[in-house]
């Protein structure tokens, strides 16, 4: 079973970084105090309009809300952003979709610095010789991958390693976009920091689409 984490783990490592000394900040919805890196900020202009703020550089107070979809649902149909920022808020249409359009961005990002910093590995053939000789960070599966070749790059990895990362949320023409290929595959990232800053992006992103990884790797063992 890939190690990809549901709502339940994300917020106990958030909760874990808390008591680690780290910053917080409380959830505008659940009232939960978290590490930033399990919520979104918002940030409200100054005619009233909410938007979202993935990657912290717009100015002004800003409000928090748990990274997942649900809860970013209710803070609207809960009117939280007016309450939080203590005046009439109105979010930007298709909030939940921008949300998902910006950590989707930073994914994208990530991995194209990946590439150019060269600690990403692409195809088949390629991912599988780097599994034999090395533990990789992330294993990069296209969602639209077929089931026979990320099966074979999966089992090899846990046949040989015991924690193996599998990120299959991106489609093929979204890690082309990433690497600047039309169409990826398969591919993996070095352990480092840019792994651990896909992490944190990856697991973020999940909560506002599906992770298919999580229902591949059934167990069955393939020929390597």
């Amino acid at each position: 079973m890939p190690q990809n984490l549901n709502d339940s783990d994300q917020r106990l490592e958030a909760r874990e970084d808390k008591r680690a000394g780290g910053p917080v900040r409380q959830c505008a919805v659940t009232r939960e105090r978290l590490a930033p890196d399990a919520l979104i900020r918002f940030v409200r202009s100054p005619d009233g309009i909410v938007v979202p703020d993935v990657f912290g550089k717009l100015p002004g107070r800003g409000a928090w809300v748990t990274a997942d979809r649900v809860m970013i649902a209710d803070s609207v149909e809960n009117h939280v952003f007016s309450r939080a920022f203590k005046a009439p808020s109105q979010p930007i249409d298709d909030l939940i979709q921008e949300v998902e359009r910006q950590l989707l961005q930073r994914c994208i990002g990530l991995l194209g610095m990946a590439k150019k910093s060269g600690v990403a590995v692409l195809g088949f053939d390629q991912v599988r010789a780097y599994i034999r000789k090395q533990e990789p960070g992330w294993l990069l599966e296209a969602s639209d991958g077929a089931e026979d070749g990320r099966n074979k790059v999966h089992f090899l990895a846990k046949a040989i390693y015991e924690d193996v990362k599998v990120a299959g949320a991106l489609s093929s023409a979204e890690l082309g976009v990433a690497f600047g290929r039309e169409h990826v595959i398969h591919a993996l990232l070095e352990q480092g920091s840019l792994s651990d800053a896909f992490s944190i992006a990856y697991r973020r992103l999940i909560g506002f689409r599906d992770a298919p990884e999580t229902g591949w790797f059934s167990g069955r063992q393939e020929i390597l």
